[in-house]
């Protein structure tokens, strides 16, 4: 066994799979991932780097063969294999695929290829696999047909646990559905539903299916001895799981594990903007978005692991927020942008990323100095302390804690998001090469483009002037979070008394004005109500009755005048 941590190079195209997969093994301590791509090309530029520093520093190469499916990229995935163990054979491979048919597995171990295990395997069955094939041992997971002469009982039992398995992680997505803030009603009652559904069906399947008393479950064919790792690590995601909240009393890295993955799983939601307030983001295709997301949570992930490995303490996070917000958007507009991508303007050579940086000089007072509740998240996720929001005190590990830190996390995402967009849209908004590359079909054309920049000047004006001066005096914050069908708006209490005491000009003046609306509107609303009263009094009782005398005495002296003309006409008549 290796003194220094174990090295992985993880090799996948799907990027909520790989990121998942990191950050689950980043969370055991003597495992480390060194790097993951998306594809065979960029893993041999990689590696190529990578060795030329240090032949020993990739200990394991984790890859999917091909894109899983397709059978002419399965293919190119097996000569990827050849040409691995030719130019590195001092590298162990190991398969993590969705594959199970013989041949394919046949073919693989042909090439070179030290192991194989099929995808959505736990990470306490995962590690220890691991670290066999990295040792130089080998491991192929066993596919067994159902048609094979298993004895009963055993068959039995494998359908029983396979349908539990699927119905746990089903029931697990579901109740992390449930528990997203802005959900609708309907989608609310359709998910309680499914939710007892699944218990019912769980229930049968555990009653139905289960092994005679005398019989036992018959056990895994092959076992590993247990690593040393957290035993309640969570599984890596793939486009079917869900995470599961963990227990308290983890450790800090598994702690982030959760909370990360948690919000990856989110990722996948729509990314449509379902608030009243513009974002900057808007302005992008939802998978540049997304994208965008996933790389500000990777650099995030490897800060937090920074402050971790410094043993930093409570008050040095308190004095470096601020630095780490700015470096991770200044990483951030590097990776997704491109170091040194490069547009022309006329005659001019601009590389994107520099040029942003350095014309970014409100990004930093408009928008990271202004997202909340990052030292208790970084103290939360790095220190493991108590998380106090909403006037309540959550246990560090409890899944209220876990629930109300994803939601912290979600927000800063977003807003760091957006940080990265503002400097585009004030200097590069209009460049075609730009247009074509990031943004939304229906945000490209010149209006449109301007349109959206005057709302986002009116955003910036009201906030300085109005909405935070209003947050501040009601003691809240106002979060953006994932939600089912796309991005939403919640509020949540903060104790805000010392920026209270901070405001002047216009602030000052907003809160004074709503200060003064609350005590004065329950006694305008009184007077209104009293006068309303007595209009309607004097209306009624007073002209209305008025009225309806008048009105009685012409329609009495109108009757009274018709009854005299009646009685001349009847004498004239008898006088005749």
């Amino acid at each position: 066994m290796h003194d220094r941590p174990l090295t992985l190079l993880l090799i996948d195209p799907d990027p909520i799979f790989r990121l998942g997969l990191r950050v689950a093994l980043e969370s055991i301590s003597d495992i480390q991932v060194v790097a993951d791509v998306p594809t065979d090309i960029a893993a041999l530029q990689i590696l190529a780097q990578i060795i030329a520093q240090d032949p020993n520093q990739v200990n394991l190469i984790v890859l999917e063969l091909g894109n899983g499916y397709s059978r002419e990229s399965q293919q190119l995935g097996l000569q990827f294999c050849k040409q691995l163990k030719a130019l590195y054979p001092q590298i162990p491979v190991l398969l993590l695929s969705v594959i199970s048919t013989q041949e394919l597995l046949l073919a693989a171990k042909s090439t070179g290829v030290n192991g194989y295990c099929p995808k959505g395997i736990s990470i306490s069955e995962l590690v220890p696999i691991i670290q066999e094939v990295a040792n130089g041992g080998y491991y192929w997971y066993i596919v067994t047909s159902l048609s094979s002469s298993l004895p009963l009982s055993s068959l039995r039992n494998n359908v029983r646990l396979s349908g539990i398995n699927y119905i746990n992680s089903t029931l697990t997505a579901v109740t992390g559905q449930l528990k997203i803030p802005g959900l609708p009603l309907l989608d609310k009652a359709i998910l309680a539903g499914q939710r007892r559904e699944l218990l019912a069906a769980r229930w049968l399947v555990n009653h139905l299916l289960a092994a005679p008393k005398e019989e036992q479950p018959i056990q895994p064919a092959q076992q590993l001895p247990s690593p040393n790792y957290p035993t309640n690590a969570i599984s890596p995601l793939n486009s079917q799981q869900m995470p599961t909240f963990l227990p308290p009393l983890l450790s800090p890295r598994v702690l982030q594990s959760t909370v990360f993955t948690s919000c990856v799983n989110k990722l996948q939601f729509p990314l449509q903007n379902l608030t009243d307030i513009p974002l900057e983001i808007d302005i992008f295709r939802e998978e540049k978005k997304r994208e965008l997301l996933y790389i500000i949570l990777q650099k995030l992930s490897q800060q937090l692991d920074d402050l971790r490995n410094n043993e930093v303490k409570l008050n040095l996070i308190q004095n470096f927020k601020n630095k780490i917000l700015i470096d991770l958007w200044q990483e951030a507009i590097r990776d997704f942008f491109g170091k040194f991508s490069c547009i022309y303007i006329g005659d001019n050579k601009i590389e994107i990323a520099s040029f942003m940086l350095d014309n970014a000089a409100n990004v930093e007072t408009q928008i990271l100095n202004k997202i909340p509740l990052t030292v208790e998240l970084f103290s939360y996720l790095v220190l493991q302390t108590d998380l106090y929001i909403d006037n309540i005190s959550y246990r560090a590990g409890s899944e209220q804690a876990n629930s109300q830190a994803s939601i912290i996390l979600e927000n800063l995402l977003i807003q760091v998001a957006n940080a990265v967009v503002q400097p585009l849209l004030n200097f590069l908004a209009d460049i075609e090469t730009i247009k074509q590359g990031y943004y939304d079909r229906h945000m490209i054309s010149t209006r449109e483009i301007e349109r959206f920049r005057n709302n986002l000047s009116w955003k910036y004006r009201l906030r300085n002037y109005v909405t935070e001066a209003q947050e501040i005096f009601e003691s809240r914050y106002e979060l953006f979070v994932f939600a089912p069908r796309g991005i939403a708006k919640i509020s949540i209490y903060a104790p805000r008394s010392q920026e209270l005491t901070k405001l002047s000009g216009i602030p000052l003046v907003v809160t004074l004005v709503l200060e003064f609306r609350d005590a004065i509107a329950p006694r305008i609303q009184s007077i209104l109500s009293f006068l309303g009263s007595g209009f309607v009094f004097i209306l009624t009782q007073v002209i209305g009755r008025g009225l309806g005398l008048i009105g009685r005495g012409i329609l009495q002296g109108m009757g009274s005048v018709s009854l005299i003309e009646k009685t001349q006409n009847r004498n004239k008549e008898r006088t005749k």
